[in-house]
């Protein structure tokens, strides 16, 4: 059965800039560019200098040429855009490994985008208090199987079927930031074949 109010299920809250930090690594997909955009502006406004020390790493939304433009306007001098989440996240990889003591981590984007780049801030040692985040876009979900292991991307309904043993998993609201994904149990372990209502929720 669904359990709700799990604690271990993120709550994010709005981007803000920490000013007190040397340099600013942002990561972005689809709209949750926009968000960072705002972050930017923020930055701009109190510490304009601060903006030749950021770089940002964005998956573009449709209206990719426009959410450039209004990146470049802001006069940054690394911005990188990804066709894919896989290529940002490899690229956040090296960024991450030359680093420097002071960096603040913004992300944005769906929380499964949120996911998987914290998973890889924490294997890289940062501290919560240098990353922020801000959930913008669908809520599908990544499902881990506890069965298989396998992991099932852009999860919309409480239950799927696992891409990996394809068994039927109940969506539950655990989440596992060292999976960086909710976990998905066997719906129909007690009765076979025997499931209850398919509901689309994470729309």
């Amino acid at each position: 059965m669904l359990v709700t109010g799990i604690k271990s299920k993120p709550v994010y809250a709005s981007l803000r800039a920490d000013l007190g930090g040397r340099y600013h690594l942002m990561l972005g997909m689809g709209p949750g560019a926009a968000a960072l955009l705002r972050v930017l502006a923020e930055i701009q406004g109190s510490a304009s200098s601060a903006l030749q020390k950021t770089r940002v790493l964005l998956v573009p939304d449709a209206g990719a040429a426009l959410t450039t433009i209004a990146f470049d306007h802001l006069g940054l001098s690394l911005v990188s855009p990804f066709p894919d989440t896989a290529s940002l996240l490899a690229a956040f990889r090296l960024v991450l490994d030359e680093s420097l003591m002071g960096t603040r981590l913004y992300v944005a984007g769906p929380e499964s985008f949120i996911g998987l780049a914290m998973k890889i801030a924490l294997e890289f040692d940062l501290n919560k208090d240098e990353i922020r985040a801000e959930e913008v876009g669908t809520l599908a979900r990544r499902v881990y199987c506890i069965h298989c292991r396998a992991t099932t991307e852009n999860v919309r309904n409480t239950i799927v079927t696992c891409t990996g043993c394809a068994r039927w998993l109940l969506v539950r609201d655990h989440y596992s930031r060292r999976l960086a994904a909710y976990m998905g149990v066997m719906a129909d372990a007690e009765a076979p074949g025997e499931l209850p209502p398919v509901k689309v929720v994470y729309l």
